[in-house]
């Protein structure tokens, strides 16, 4: 079995409210040309959730790749520091750029840096109904429903989600 690589089907969530469009192109053009061709949702728009501060655009990107969960998990912390995000910056606040990963394949994964599937799935409607676009027969590796069981299930009233119409990111 020497040699063989394994290609994982992984999704990251992408966030930003500082020149968020400039940042969420920048990050799929980085993410295109490091882990090829993407799988992406459509552009939502929400309030701040967890401070007072400018709406958000998220999406989710996925791709397939044979990286580690650590190295997609370190580059994402690149690119969002490139996008002049801080390193260690505190959580609720604006920012230009917020990429996390949040599934890797059927994997669930503990470690002081990654988890996954990440918390915010099942916590926030900017990521679940953005990855529900893109992935609703996926299943959810710690609980077994389906991506769309889970967003039916959402409280879409605590998360308000509006759809925009942006040009191909």
């Amino acid at each position: 079995m020497t040699g063989q690589t394994f290609s994982c089907n992984v999704y990251v969530s992408a966030g930003s409210n500082i020149e968020p469009v400039k940042h969420l192109r920048m990050a799929c053009a980085v993410l295109t040309e490091v882990y090829g061709p993407l799988t992406t949702s459509s552009v939502y728009c929400n309030p701040a959730v967890g401070f007072v501060g400018d709406d958000f655009l998220n999406m989710v990107v996925g791709f397939s790749t044979n990286a580690s969960p650590q190295s997609i998990h370190d580059f994402l912390k690149q690119v969002n520091h490139r996008a002049g995000r801080p390193l260690n910056g505190p959580g609720y606040v604006s920012r230009t750029l917020d990429l996390d990963l949040l599934l890797y394949g059927d994997r669930v994964i503990e470690s002081d840096d990654v988890r996954v599937p990440h918390e915010d799935i099942k916590n926030y409607g900017f990521v679940l109904g953005p990855l529900a676009e893109i992935a609703p027969d996926l299943r959810h590796p710690a609980n077994g429903h389906t991506i769309a069981e889970l967003w039916d299930a959402f409280d879409h009233d605590r998360h308000p989600l509006t759809r925009l119409v942006i040009s191909p990111l």
